[in-house]
């Protein structure tokens, strides 16, 4: 007749064995559901990278857009993908490292700044229109 000791440690959990009947898991997941660096991983995420750094060089050195205005949206649009690829390539966030809760923090912490920065705009634009009529009527 074999005693729950005798079990765990032909079963290979002699560490188990102090445990009393209570089932703690130390088998470290290795994965994580993070995903892990590999050289190719860095290597696309590095190429990726100069590439979004040298399509803004040649569009703003090359005059590529006669609208500046325009020029400074893809720039900032090529900003936002550059950090994106950073993120993913080199940071490893995705929605499976910390069980979701990196990038679930890192969307609440955009949403924020896109609030705080789009009410500020906002603020301004209406304080300089409503307040400041005087102002725009001597200018032009």
């Amino acid at each position: 007749m074999n005693t729950h000791n005798e079990t765990l440690a032909h079963h290979g959990h002699a560490h188990h064995a102090a445990d009393h009947g209570h089932d703690h898991h130390d088998d470290h997941d290795d994965d994580g559901g993070a995903s892990h660096s590999t050289l190719s991983g860095y290597v696309t995420g590095f190429v990726l990278s100069v590439i979004l750094t040298v399509i803004p060089f040649w569009i703003v050195m090359g005059n590529i857009f006669e609208n500046a205005t325009t020029t400074s949206m893809v720039v900032l649009g090529l900003a936002a993908v550059q950090i994106v690829v950073h993120m993913i390539y080199f940071l490893h966030m995705n929605f499976k490292s910390e069980g979701g809760w990196n990038m679930l923090a890192l969307i609440f912490t955009i949403m924020v700044v896109v609030i705080t920065l789009a009410g500020s705009l906002w603020v301004m634009y209406h304080l300089n229109t409503n307040m400041m009529p005087t102002m725009t009527h001597e200018m032009k």
